[in-house]
């Protein structure tokens, strides 16, 4: 039995001037709102151009197939959700716990906000899941987690910070994405947030106080 070929997702090129650049970014905004309006499986290239103004053809000089534009979404996804992550747990100007709290707040916000596109790009996954670009992002989010959690319990053993990171992140994970799939109103999100928050730091200062 032969297997599947699978899709190419690389780029074909990278904008060098501004208006190149421009173009890219015109595709991009217009391939989020077809995902957003359509789902994934309407989602074409020619949809796209088309919503984006542009030919194919100009489409094509950077983007081979859809599946390397769903692949380009989930790198700046990826992309936004570290920096967001190092913002926040690297800024030693806030106490552990605050930074936390502001970091979930944060994550289930943009979970609510994005959660039409977020759903898309997970049904397309298994084009990129293990890609190296999804490698790296999942080790830069580890390692900012581990330097966090390490300041947050430095007396703790290093399996026992791992172990609560992954429940930690494992858990807000679930949360946002489940509570996403319905629409939140402002109110909702902040409460849901806190509650999750609560939680988090009601077992974090237990294990400080062992």
């Amino acid at each position: 039995m032969t297997s599947r070929r699978r899709p190419q997702i690389a780029t074909r090129k990278q904008p060098q001037q501004a208006r190149s650049a421009s173009l890219v970014s015109a595709i991009l905004q217009a391939a989020v709102q077809v995902l957003a309006e359509e789902g994934v499986t309407r989602f074409t290239t020619a949809r796209v151009a088309e919503k984006a103004g542009v030919s194919v053809g100009s489409l094509y000089q950077y983007f081979p197939n859809k599946s390397a534009i769903l692949f380009r979404l989930q790198i700046d996804e990826w992309q936004e959700t570290t920096d967001m992550l190092r913002a926040i747990l690297e800024d030693v100007s806030q106490p552990p716990l605050v930074r936390l709290r502001t970091l979930v707040h944060a994550f289930i916000r943009s979970e609510c906000e994005e959660a039409p596109v977020r759903i898309a790009l997970n049904d397309a996954a298994p084009l990129y899941r293990d890609a190296p670009e999804a490698q790296q992002a999942r080790m830069a989010a580890d390692r900012t987690m581990a330097l966090f959690m390490q300041e947050l319990l430095p007396e703790a053993p290093a399996a026992t910070r791992q172990r609560v990171t992954e429940l930690i992140t494992t858990t807000f994970s679930a949360v946002g994405s489940r509570f996403s799939e319905t629409p939140r109103t402002p109110a909702e999100i902040a409460a849901w947030a806190d509650a999750l928050t609560d939680m988090f730091c009601a077992y974090l200062r237990e294990l400080q106080q062992r």
